[in-house]
């Protein structure tokens, strides 16, 4: 059964986003095909991304990113909670997203939305870094209106059909966290090649 993160993507004072991640996490925790956690990213206290190397070289060096990456890596899968900030995502959860590389690969993921038009340009956004990351995102998301699914623009009051969608949405995002699964499996039981020393002239003539 695989691990599916829930990942809170703003850092805001007086967010909102914990609220919809809070109620993401509710209806996941009464399925039992996956393992859903809570994470925040506010519990990981990441600065704007400090390494010295490219995170595709995996060298960390502080143990904020060791922390993130160690929890990132020991997901399957992810569903994002994400804001809508000037036709994108939130800058806390892309500068969280290029802390890391490989702890993305082969994995799966899924998107929960909120804006006034119900943050799916966000989501449009995100598909392209996921693709650059080789995870392997689901068609179905789940979007919220400011103006419709809050009370006063600030409480969570989600029309009813939400709730089906979050499900649907998950109905599809489990298989692709097990097919990830198996991937990542066959890849690291693939031996690697070893590369070849170059013959020396003697040797081409042979």
């Amino acid at each position: 059964m695989g691990k599916i993160g829930i990942i809170v993507g703003s850092t805001r004072p007086n967010r909102i986003g914990k609220g919809v991640a809070d109620w993401v996490y509710s209806i996941a925790q009464t399925r039992s095909d996956a393992d859903f956690e809570f994470i925040d990213l506010l519990d990981f206290h990441l600065p704007l991304l400090d390494e010295p190397s490219p995170p595709s070289q995996g060298n960390y060096t502080n143990e904020h990113t060791k922390r993130w990456s160690e929890k990132i890596n020991s997901l399957d899968g992810f569903i994002f909670v994400t804001p809508e900030y000037n036709h994108s995502t939130s800058g806390a959860l892309k500068n969280a997203i290029d802390f890391l590389y490989k702890e993305w690969n082969n994995k799966a993921a899924a998107f929960v939305s909120y804006g006034s038009v119900g943050g799916f340009r966000a989501v449009e956004c995100l598909r392209l870094i996921m693709g650059e990351l080789q995870v392997a995102d689901v068609r179905l998301q789940v979007g919220f209106s400011l103006r419709d699914d809050f009370e006063n623009w600030r409480v969570l009051k989600p029309n009813a059909h939400h709730e089906s969608a979050l499900n649907s949405m998950i109905d599809q995002l489990v298989p692709w966290v097990e097919a990830m699964m198996a991937v990542r499996g066959q890849a690291s039981s693939v031996a690697r090649p070893q590369p070849q020393k170059p013959k020396t002239a003697a040797q081409q003539l042979q």
